[in-house]
């Protein structure tokens, strides 16, 4: 993967294991330690963020390929890819992000690509650990004892999945 100017930490898990619950709690943390936070999130389906008879989805529906929408507040960029028919890269997505402001990169999804990575695993699930075939994920978060996990390539760090400040706190100061 190309450098990128900041440091950035993933999250890899299996759906349902709560990476976008755990994300919203993390940032008020990092925010609170005076981090300015951006994120990337992989979605695997067709997504919206904006909807009918709002001007922007009234002109992306008309054919236009790129919108950028801005004011005082916030600026969105919604571009389509018509031409594409496989998922993008975490590559792809950096390039599009503008890191001028930030000072870390929380990376949502994109497990199978090669960057550090804390897995999240809920027992509950029944879903088979990431780590031991992903030399990348150097932490992981879980709801339970990882006594019973494969001692294959455990990562050296581990937290507790419902105890968010323990993972802030872990990236405040290993990460940034």
């Amino acid at each position: 993967m190309k450098p990128i100017s900041i440091p950035f930490i993933g999250f890899a898990a299996y759906s349902g294991t709560g990476k976008t619950t755990l994300l919203s709690q993390l940032i008020p943390l990092l925010r609170a330690k005076g981090l300015r936070v951006g994120v990337i999130k992989h979605a695997h389906h067709d997504f919206e963020i904006d909807y009918p008879k709002k001007d922007s989805y009234i002109l992306r529906k008309a054919g236009a390929e790129t919108i950028l929408v801005t004011s005082h507040k916030r600026t969105a960029i919604i571009i389509e890819h018509p031409e594409i028919s496989q998922e993008p890269s975490l590559e792809d997505a950096l390039s599009k992000i503008p890191f001028n402001g930030l000072d870390l990169l929380l990376i949502e999804g994109f497990k199978h690509a090669d960057y550090p990575k804390i897995e999240l695993h809920r027992e509950t699930l029944n879903k088979p650990y990431l780590y031991p075939k992903d030399k990348n994920i150097i932490a992981i978060a879980s709801d339970h004892d990882l006594e019973k996990a494969e001692p294959k390539n455990k990562p050296k760090w581990q937290f507790d999945l419902n105890q968010p400040q323990q993972i802030a706190d872990f990236i405040a100061t290993k990460i940034v």
